[in-house]
């Protein structure tokens, strides 16, 4: 015998037990497989960025900004402007074209908006003398010059600087003076020094060693329009005596000065008159130049720049910033970290020098290839929730098919063979046709207990045909033969007074309504009932009257307000009638029924309460269903309350059952007549 055999019932169940498991670990492998490529895919790709970053660096630093940056590695640390080393010995202030190219080349005019821009800074040779440099341009109207031997000097254009630097303060003013024709285009001229003390004043002196000049285009920005600006150059040398002093105080000076950095340097050019400046930099916001600072964009994390100038003194250490805020999951880290990849690279390191005037920088790069598993866990730990919510959904779906499909089958299969079990005997099923399905799989269990079940069906809807015939047949006999003796009864007490002939009414309208169907429950559904105004208060007191008449007794009416309702006085008879029989074997002997009347604008509500034994809890939904009884099986057909929701339906009423505190209460809305 095959050992799987015996498994047959069962397979499908197991596969889609067996498919979950599967997908999960799938899942799983794929996520684990896909790390390991990126991965390898991120080492490679780490090595070749870290030799592209190396050359980056070296052309940065190579190139005159980066020169720049290496002669000057603690620019911008201060706030305000101060003098940068550059790399010349000196700028040719007097000639337009070569400072121009010295500061194109260099890169120190820092650029103050739609102002201008300013380059302020020192020759790399101490010889050239102590000089600080001041160059730039601007946008102004024509230049306004100084007349000679013109005392006031506020009529001018004019340039305004002040140096502070080691507790000493310099302030020179330089009036613009005006030099050639400018019909030969362009405005020249010189920018005459004096101390800001003696500007102004009769007899002043220009100091010696500032010298400056200006030109200004002749094209005006924009062109044609009548007050547009010129674009003006101007270069100054500013003799700063502090320095020129430490120079000569010693066989060799040390140059640049150590405190650069801290020399304040404040810049105004100022037009005619006592107007706002055309650009100052104390007010005006300049755009930082270049430094060694800005190259930390180019390290990628886990590397390491350091830089470190001719005499191996260390000026500057970068480290590559973490590219995200975001933490990984340590699990996560772990499992990376220990992915294998097919290389060896752990850390990388390489050196190069960069040759400025001060001697030859030395710049070292280093890298760690490890800090990718770093920055590829933080991303993994982002796409593990994707990863979380797939194998959620195969959780989900796992115990959906579990719940809905699986166990279901299992009970229906189950219960469905021992059915099938049980009418095998039966006769074959000659309008459905299950065979082509059958087998030992679950389907096949279900289609041969499917086989045998609609045949027995069939057998039974058969059967049910005849004793419906059979039924019908009976209650048209059973109506024929009582309907002649109530005629004869309606004869003897037809009078109005006579309080027999309602009953005999009611009974043979409750002949009409079961004549002719087939079963009570179709009887008094299809039943047309007689609308009509009728006194809820006269009404009651009648029935409470008469209740000793068939049998009830302790029938107990609490007067209400006279209420006209909308309904058939016959069928709210057997309506309140089987009520109180329900009440009646149900309440304690010797107490009482009590109906009582309630009404308002729109509804009357008419409640019936004994004292007894409550409606069962699992029963009090189900008590107006038909053939549904709190009574043993015998006693009771469940057909009276069946009756009292039907006519109460049809009467456009509503009926309710509730436990109350001792007994059980029954209550009947209807409308009120004309509402």
């Amino acid at each position: 015998m095959n050992p799987f055999t015996a498994l047959t019932p069962y397979r499908l169940r197991i596969v889609l037990r067996m498919a979950f498991p599967l997908l999960a670990v799938a899942t799983l492998g794929l996520a684990v497989s896909v790390l390991q490529q990126e991965k390898q895919l991120s080492y490679q790709a780490y090595e070749q960025s870290f030799y592209k970053t190396r050359e980056q660096i070296a052309a940065t630093l190579r190139h005159p900004t980066g020169q720049l940056a290496l002669l000057n590695p603690r620019a911008g640390q201060n706030p305000g402007l101060h003098p940068v080393l550059l790399p010349f010995a000196a700028l040719d202030f007097d000639d337009q074209t070569k400072v121009q190219q010295a500061i194109a080349m260099a890169g120190c005019a820092a650029q103050y908006g739609d102002k201008g821009t300013l380059c302020v800074g020192i020759g790399n040779n101490p010889w050239a003398g102590g000089f600080i440099y001041v160059a730039g341009t601007f946008n102004s109207a024509p230049l306004a010059a100084h007349p000679l031997r013109e005392i006031a000097i506020d009529q001018a254009h004019r340039i305004d600087v002040k140096i502070s630097l080691r507790g000493q303060e310099y302030h020179w003013i330089a009036p613009f003076e005006q030099t050639g024709d400018p019909a030969s285009g362009g405005i020249r001229g010189r920018l005459t020094g004096y101390t800001a003390a003696e500007a102004g004043q009769p007899r002043a002196r220009p100091v010696k060693d500032f010298r400056g000049w200006i030109w200004q285009s002749p094209v005006c920005t924009p062109e044609g329009a009548p007050d547009c600006s010129h674009n003006a150059f101007f270069s100054v040398r500013l003799p700063v005596g502090v320095l020129q002093d430490a120079l000569f105080a010693k066989s060799r000076p040390a140059w640049p000065p150590e405190d650069l950095a801290n020399i304040d340097v404040s810049v105004a050019l100022l037009p005619p008159g006592d107007g706002p400046a055309l650009l100052d930099t104390k007010r005006d916001q300049a755009t930082p130049l270049f430094s060694l600072r800005d190259l930390q964009t180019l390290l990628l994390p886990g590397e390491t720049l350091r830089v470190r100038d001719a005499q191996g003194k260390e000026v500057l250490s970068l480290s590559g910033a973490s590219g995200s805020g975001d933490q990984s999951w340590h699990a996560l880290l772990t499992l990376v970290r220990h992915l294998p990849v097919d290389t060896t690279i752990k850390a990388l390191e390489t050196r190069s020098s960069v040759p400025t005037p001060l001697g030859n920088f030395e710049i070292e790069l280093n890298g760690d290839a490890r800090s990718v598993s770093d920055t590829l866990s933080v991303v993994a730990t982002r796409v593990s929730w994707f990863v979380g919510a797939i194998l959620a959904a195969l959780l989900v779906a796992w115990l959906v098919v579990e719940a809905g499909i699986i166990r279901p089958i299992s009970i229906l299969t189950r219960r469905a063979d021992k059915v099938a079990r049980s009418v095998k005997t039966a006769g074959a099923l000659d309008e459905f046709d299950l065979s082509d399905l059958r087998g030992r799989d679950e389907l096949g269990v279900l289609a041969t207990c499917l086989h045998d079940l609609l045949r027995r069906v069939r057998e039974d809807v058969e059967k049910e045909a005849i004793r419906a015939e059979q039924e019908r047949d009976m209650w048209h006999a059973v109506g024929h033969e009582i309907m002649s003796p109530l005629q004869s009864l309606m004869a003897l007490h037809g009078g109005e007074q006579d309080p027999s002939g309602r009953y005999i009414h009611r009974m043979q309208q409750a002949v009409r309504v079961l004549y002719g169907q087939a079963s009570p429950s179709e009887a008094f559904q299809s039943t047309t009932l007689q609308l009509e105004s009728l006194d809820l208060d006269a009404f009651l007191r009648d029935v409470a009257a008469n209740a000793p008449c068939v049998g009830i007794e302790g029938v107990k009416y609490e007067c209400g307000a006279p209420a006209t309702v909308k309904a058939d006085p016959y069928a709210l008879e057997d309506v309140v009638t089987h009520i109180l029989n329900n009440a009646n074997r149900h309440r304690r002997p010797g107490t009482p029924i009590t109906i009582a009347l309630t009404s308002d604008e729109r509804t009357a509500s008419l409640s019936i309460r004994n004292e007894g034994a409550s409606i069962a809890p699992e029963l009090i939904d189900k008590v107006f269903e038909y053939g549904v009884s709190g009574q043993e099986e015998g006693a009771s057909r469940g057909q009276g309350l069946f009756v009292v929701k039907t006519y109460m339906a049809k009467m456009g009423g509503t009926v309710s059952a509730r436990n109350v505190a001792g007994g059980a209460e029954f209550t009947l809305t209807l409308h009120i007549a004309g509402s």
